[in-house]
C-alpha cells in the first residue's frame, strides 16, 4: 500500500456565456467537435447546451495536474472564441434561468427528463468531481465510509454557488440546494461492503429504477468504470488552482485512511445524520461554518476542521510531493471561496449606485477573467 500511487484525474463542468456574460442558452451544433479539435477528446458536452465540461488525463503529481488543469481551461477558452462564447467556473450563472434552457440532444438526457421532468429541467448548475485510485484488494465501500465525515470540508472549500434566477440566495452553494431534489444524490448510507452496495444496484436495476451505477449522483459513489472513488460534492472552482489543491487533499486523505483505518472516526446510528446537518452549515455558510464533530460534541469552525485534516494527512501528502496544497486551502479560508468574491463584487457594485443587473454582470466580468486569465498564469512556459 505504502507505494501505491493513488492516480487521480479531475472532471469540471463550466458555462458557456456570451461576451457580456449573459447565458448562451443554445449553442452551435459543431461546438464540441471544434473544442475537441483544439483541446481532444477531454471535452465532453452536458445535459443542457449552455454547459462543457473537461475531463482532465491521469495524474500523479499535484503539480503535473496543475500545470495541465490550466493548459486545458485556456486551450478550451481560446477554442470557444471561434463562436464568440466564454467559460464561466461557477456552479450557477448569476444571470441563469433554468426556463430559457435548450437539452442536449442524446439519448442519456432523454431519459433523464423523462424521468425527473421539472425536477431535471431545473438542473442549471455545474460541479466539480474527483476520482482517485484505490489500491487492489481495499474494498471501495468501506473506505467510503471511513471518508464519509469529511464531505463537508469538501463544499466549505468550494462554494462557487450564491446565485439563483438573478437573485441572492443567502446560501454559498444553492448547487446543493437543487440536487436536493433529485433522487439517489447527497450523502449516501453506510453500506457494509462492495458486495452490500452492489446488491442495492442489481436491485434498482431489476426493479426498472436505473440502468446502471452512473444513475446514483451521491456526493461520493464507487466508480462503475474505473477502480477509483468519486467526489462529487465539491461545488467547481473559480480559480484552478483551488480545484487542484482540492483534489490533491482528497487524494491524500484517501491514502491516509488507506493506510491507518483507524484515523476516520468511528460511526454510529447518529453519524449520517450529522454529516447531512453538517452539508446543510456548509452549503449555506461555506468557510465560515461550524461543523459538529460527533466525539467533541461541539461545533468546530471550518478552520480548525481544515488544520486538523492537514495533519492527519502531512505524512501521505509529504510521499505523494502534496505539500503545496496546505497553503492554498489554509488560504481559501482566509479570503474566502468565489462564492463569497462573488458576493462581496455584487453588494459593492450595489452600493456603488449599479442596478441589480449591472452589479450581476459585474459578477461574471470577475468569473470570466478568473476563470481563464487566471488558469493562462499556470500554463507550461508562462
Amino acid at each position: 500500500m505504502s507505494s501505491h500511487p493513488y492516480t487521480f484525474g479531475i472532471e469540471e463542468e463550466y458555462f458557456l456565456a456570451q461576451p457580456d456574460g449573459s447565458l448562451a442558452a443554445q449553442v452551435p451544433e459543431q461546438l464540441i467537435e471544434r473544442a475537441r479539435a483544439s483541446v481532444g477528446e477531454a471535452v465532453t458536452s452536458e445535459l443542457l447546451q449552455s454547459q462543457i465540461e473537461i475531463a482532465s488525463p491521469v495524474y500523479r503529481d499535484m503539480d503535473e495536474a496543475l500545470r495541465s488543469m490550466a493548459s486545458l481551461r485556456v486551450a478550451l477558452a481560446g477554442a470557444l472564441l471561434h463562436d464568440d462564447l466564454r467559460l464561466v467556473a461557477a456552479s450557477t450563472h448569476p444571470l441563469g434561468a433554468w426556463r430559457e434552457q435548450w437539452v442536449t440532444e442524446r439519448p442519456r438526457y432523454d431519459m433523464l427528463l423523462s424521468d425527473f421532468r421539472i425536477v431535471g429541467e431545473r438542473n442549471l448548475v455545474c460541479g466539480m468531481h474527483v476520482h482517485v485510485e484505490v489500491p487492489p484488494g481495499v474494498d471501495r465501500v468501506q473506505l467510503m465510509n471511513r471518508f464519509m465525515p469529511w464531505l463537508p470540508l469538501f463544499l466549505a472549500l468550494s462554494t462557487s454557488s450564491p446565485f439563483w434566477d438573478r437573485r441572492v440566495t443567502g446560501l454559498l452553494s444553492y448547487r446543493q440546494a437543487t440536487y436536493d431534489e433529485w433522487p439517489r444524490s447527497g450523502v449516501p448510507d453506510f453500506f457494509n461492503d462492495e458486495a452490500d452496495y452492489q446488491g442495492f444496484i442489481e436491485l434498482m436495476q431489476r426493479a426498472g429504477a436505473i440502468a446502471d451505477a452512473s444513475y446514483i449522483w451521491w456526493a461520493i459513489r464507487p466508480a462503475l468504470r474505473y477502480p477509483t472513488l468519486e467526489l462529487r460534492i465539491a461545488d467547481v472552482c473559480t480559480h484552478v488552482e483551488d480545484s487542484v489543491a482540492l483534489a490533491a487533499l482528497f487524494r491524500c486523505l484517501i491514502a491516509a485512511l488507506v493506510r491507518d483505518p483507524g484515523l476516520a472516526p468511528p460511526h454510529t446510528t447518529r453519524t449520517r445524520r450529522l454529516i447531512d446537518e453538517n452539508r446543510w452549515r456548509a452549503k449555506r455558510d461555506g468557510v465560515n461554518a461550524s461543523l459538529i464533530d460527533e466525539q467533541l460534541a461541539a461545533a468546530v469552525p471550518v478552520s480548525d476542521v481544515l488544520a486538523r485534516t492537514l495533519a492527519i494527512v502531512a505524512e501521505d501528502a509529504a510521499r505523494l510531493n502534496c505539500t503545496g496544497m496546505a497553503e492554498r486551502l489554509t488560504a481559501i479560508t482566509v479570503r474566502g471561496t468565489s462564492a463569497q468574491t462573488q458576493l462581496r463584487i455584487y453588494n459593492e457594485s450595489r452600493a456603488g449606485g449599479a442596478t441589480q443587473d449591472q452589479a450581476l454582470r459585474a459578477v461574471l466580468q470577475w468569473l470570466m477573467d478568473t476563470t481563464s486569465q487566471q488558469a493562462f498564469a499556470h500554463r507550461p512556459g508562462t
